[in-house]
This record gives C-alpha cells, sequence and structure tokens, in this order.
C-alpha cells in the first residue's frame, strides 16, 4: 500500500471553474491512469454521490467518492486547484483540494470504507492538511496521502 497513490495520480495547478469540471478532471485522469475504463461514466458516478450529501470537509478539503462500473481497480487521485472552488462543505467554505477515491462497484471488501475513513482521519490532521495545502510537488503529496492510509 505504501506507493498506492504515485505521483502520477496527483494534480496540481488547475483551473476547474466548478465541482463539476473538477470531477470531469479527476475521471479523466483516471482512465489515463488505467484505473477506469470510462471517464463519463465515472464522472456520473461521482455526481450521483454528490447529490446525496456533501464531500466537501473543513479547511478547504473534499472527499468526492465512487463506486462504480467504470473503475477497474482502487485508487485515489489528488486534485488541487488554482482557486478555490464553489463545493458544499461542512464549513461551507470553498475548496482548493480534492482528494478523490474511486473502487469498483463490484468491490465486496471494505476498501472503500477503509479509504473513505482513513482520509477523513488525514484530514482531522492539521500537519497533513498544511502540507498538502502548501506542496505543489506531486512526489510529496503522494507520499504524504501513501504514508497516511497506510497505517
Amino acid at each position: 500500500m505504501s506507493d498506492f497513490v504515485e505521483a502520477a495520480n496527483v494534480l496540481v495547478n488547475q483551473g476547474a471553474a466548478t465541482r463539476e469540471e473538477a470531477l470531469s478532471l479527476i475521471s479523466d485522469k483516471a482512465v489515463e491512469l488505467g484505473v477506469a475504463h470510462d471517464a463519463k461514466a465515472l464522472c456520473q458516478d461521482f455526481l450521483a454521490r454528490e447529490a446525496m450529501g456533501e464531500t466537501g470537509m473543513t479547511d478547504g478539503f473534499a472527499i468526492p467518492h465512487a463506486k462504480s462500473a467504470a473503475v477497474d481497480r482502487a485508487a485515489i487521485v489528488v486534485f488541487k486547484n488554482r482557486l478555490p472552488l464553489k463545493w458544499p462543505s461542512f464549513d461551507e467554505k470553498p475548496i482548493h483540494t480534492a482528494i478523490a477515491i474511486m473502487v469498483p462497484e463490484s468491490e465486496e471488501g471494505t476498501e472503500h470504507i477503509r479509504l473513505l475513513s482513513r482520509t477523513a482521519e488525514l484530514l482531522m490532521n492539521s500537519g497533513f492538511k498544511n502540507l498538502i495545502a502548501g506542496s505543489s510537488d506531486p512526489v510529496q503529496i503522494a507520499a504524504a496521502v501513501n504514508d497516511g492510509i497506510s497505517k
């Protein structure tokens, strides 16, 4: 699990104008990485989950997640936007970083819940949040996420 998130999974300095555009870019990246085979279907699954309730946490972070037939293997994509995005969140503030979790719909185990809970725990750690918010280095960001989810 130590290399679950590679530097290629980290998108920095992005220019999305909306939450929907950010999720579309994340879905495109998942296909590019070989994690998913249908970006449009994956994006629709992210949006369907978003419609159930906010995935925006606090302090500019969101954890969009989808269990999707378009996903071939579990993965995380980190998306950092240049400008804050309007995104329903617990603190009602815009987000700058989305840590997107995707797992195959056929996944019957607890991988989805484990990744989601570990990521939520990471976002309670101010040191982690400061590192991610302050870094534009995909290698450093990937290492921090890997370190956090593998504990």
